[in-house]
Order: C-alpha cells, then sequence, then structure tokens
C-alpha cells in the first residue's frame, strides 16, 4: 500500500488549536497581528510555530503582510497565514496599527474561550462585543500551533498567505463553522474542544485545497512534489514504507524511472535528494515514537530502519541539535 503524505505529516507535527477570538469592530478599525515567534510566546509558550486564520462572518475588510499589497475580504472568506508572518487587518487598505500595549494575548491566554473582543474608536476593548446594530464587521480568528522539527516539509510549501474566497469553502466545513460562531456567541460547556478542533480541521481543508490547486507534474516545493506522477509516488512509498532498506535504485525502479532521472527530479521537486527525504521522515517518525511511548532508542532505531542505535542517534542529532535520549527527556520536562 502507498501511503497518504500529507496526513502523514499533518498527523505528526501535532497541530494544536490554541486560542479562539470572536471579534467585533465598528466604522474605522485596523488589528496587527504579530509574527509567530512572538504569537508562541504570548499564547502558546513551548511551541514551536503558531499558524493564525481569520474567518469573516460578517462584512468586509481587507488583509494583507507587511510590504505587500492587501487583498479584500468578504462575508464567508478565510484568510490564513500558515508560515506565520505578521499581517494586519483593517476595514481599508494601507492602515496601520497605533502603537500601544500588546501584552493582553498573553495575560487573557488562559481565559475561557472564545475570547470578546471589540474595536471601537481606535481602542481594542477586551471582553466587550460591538453591537451588531453598528458592527461593520465581525469575525473569528483563530490560532494553531504545531511542530517544525525535527522535519515538517508542510509549513514552507504553503504560500505566505492564503485567502479561501466563500465560494471555495469545502461543503464539510461549512456546517463547521456554522457551529464555531454559535460556540463564539454562548460559552456553552465543552465550547473551547469544540472551538480547537474547528481550528485544526480548517487548516486540514486548506492545506488539502492549495494542493489540489496546484497542476500536476509541475512546480517546486514538497506540496507540488506530491502532486508529481514520479515524486509523489517515490514520497508515498517512503511513507508507507519507512523502515524499508531503500536505495534511489529501488525507487527509481519502483516508480519507472531511471536512478539519474529519479535523483534529479527529486531534487528540483522537494529540494533534497530522496534519500535524504527518507532520513528527515524516520527521524521525524522517530521523535513521534519518543515523544509518545516507552519504547527504548534502540528499539525506535529498529523500527523506523536503523541497524543500530548510535546510527540513529547521529542522525537526529543532526537535525535536532541533541541525542535521542536528551530531546525525549527536554520533551518531557516541557509536557
Amino acid at each position: 500500500m502507498q501511503g497518504d503524505p500529507l496526513s502523514d505529516v499533518l498527523t505528526s507535527v501535532r497541530l494544536r488549536g490554541a486560542i479562539f477570538y470572536y471579534v467585533s469592530c465598528d466604522d474605522q478599525w485596523v488589528a496587527e497581528t504579530p509574527p509567530s515567534p512572538e504569537l508562541a510566546d504570548a499564547l502558546s509558550p513551548g511551541a514551536e510555530h503558531v499558524i493564525a486564520y481569520h474567518m469573516i462572518l460578517r462584512g468586509g475588510g481587507w488583509a494583507g503582510m507587511n510590504g505587500e499589497a492587501p487583498t479584500p475580504l468578504q462575508a464567508g472568506d478565510i484568510v490564513m497565514f500558515p508560515r506565520g508572518d505578521a499581517h494586519v487587518l483593517s476595514s481599508a487598505p494601507g492602515m496601520r496599527a497605533a502603537g500601544g500595549d500588546q501584552s493582553w494575548r498573553a495575560t487573557t491566554r488562559d481565559d475561557p474561550k472564545p475570547i470578546l473582543i471589540a474595536f471601537h474608536d481606535g481602542v481594542c476593548d477586551l471582553g466587550a462585543e460591538v453591537p451588531s446594530s453598528r458592527a461593520s464587521i465581525t469575525l473569528v480568528c483563530g490560532f494553531i500551533s504545531c511542530d517544525l522539527r525535527p522535519f515538517n516539509p508542510l509549513i514552507q510549501a504553503l504560500p505566505p498567505m492564503l485567502h479561501i474566497p466563500s465560494t471555495g469553502v469545502g461543503a464539510w466545513v461549512a456546517p463547521m463553522l456554522e457551529q464555531a460562531v454559535v460556540e463564539s456567541r454562548h460559552r456553552r460547556a465543552g465550547s473551547a474542544a469544540v472551538l480547537e478542533r474547528v481550528s485544526e480541521m480548517v487548516f486540514v481543508d486548506a492545506a488539502r485545497r492549495y494542493l489540489e490547486s496546484l497542476p500536476e507534474n509541475g512546480g517546486s516545493g514538497w506540496l507540488a512534489a506530491l502532486r508529481d506522477r514520479y515524486i509523489g509516488k517515490a514520497i508515498a512509498l517512503m511513507h508507507a514504507h519507512p523502515a524499508e532498506d531503500w536505495t534511489v535504485d529501488e525507487l527509481g525502479r519502483r516508480v519507472g524511472l531511471s536512478r539519474s532521472a529519479l535523483h534529479e527530479r527529486f531534487v528540483e521537486c522537494v529540494g533534497m535528494p530522496p534519500m535524504h527525504y527518507l532520513t528527515h521522515w524516520r527521524m521525524q517518525l522517530g521523535a513521534n515514537l519518543m515523544r509518545e511511548g516507552q519504547a527504548s532508542v534502540a528499539t525506535v532505531a529498529q523500527e523506523i530502519g536503523y541497524e543500530s542505535e548510535a546510527a540513529f542517534s547521529r542522525a537526529f542529532k543532526r537535525l535536532t541539535g541533541q541525542p535521542p535520549a536528551k530531546w525525549r527527556r527536554a520533551q518531557r520536562m516541557a509536557g
């Protein structure tokens, strides 16, 4: 059987919904979101990466990254920033928020979700809501954290900003978003768990739709590689059987390319040779096994295709900066 590399990666990098805001604004408004490292410190300490997304419930506005042309938004749209870039949402293009105390993200981190925020007269008012008769826009803002190490090829394969028009939202996602709106307005028991799952599924759907929009057999990057007739099959084989004693010759034979053609095409698409990719993916699998189970490092090494614990440890340290046992202790201490 061939694997499903996108599902494999989405599962292995531990998507976790972090914070959910219900935001309402009147007239002229602008809100800025800092880059991922600052968000992680404030919202999800210990997280390696934070992805922000915004669902427009009513009204419209503009979204963009600093230095880039803004994109218009309307009701039903979703805009997402997979790479964690700083960005601005505003009632008109070109607006920037005034400086001020941004510590409210951290101070409200453990408050019941969703957190109400009102922007009116240029002021951010926590725990408040602009009446619907005055609100020019209402939106839900979600933040998803994930792992970047040892290996997460998805984040850099996605564009800095993903705009999903209301017409492009999946049929199965729309009812979930409607439920998220209900949960955002009424803090019912279990709302935080519902909103967290919604955040994860919105991201999964966005990644899948972007993958499906890419042309077959063209382009570069990990997602484009999955669409390639030969490279996608090679990646799927390595994901399905990571412990197999793969060689470029064997992969080439299985996908129908010569050794040299597979190597060249793989590097062009993915940015690394096939065996380097296999090593990276094995390290990601090994990290998950060590984090989630009690197996010894030697057992983990054998399970992902290494004949010796020493060889696995050397490869793991090259990618993470720590030997496996030390990395495992650090992960468990971090909780």
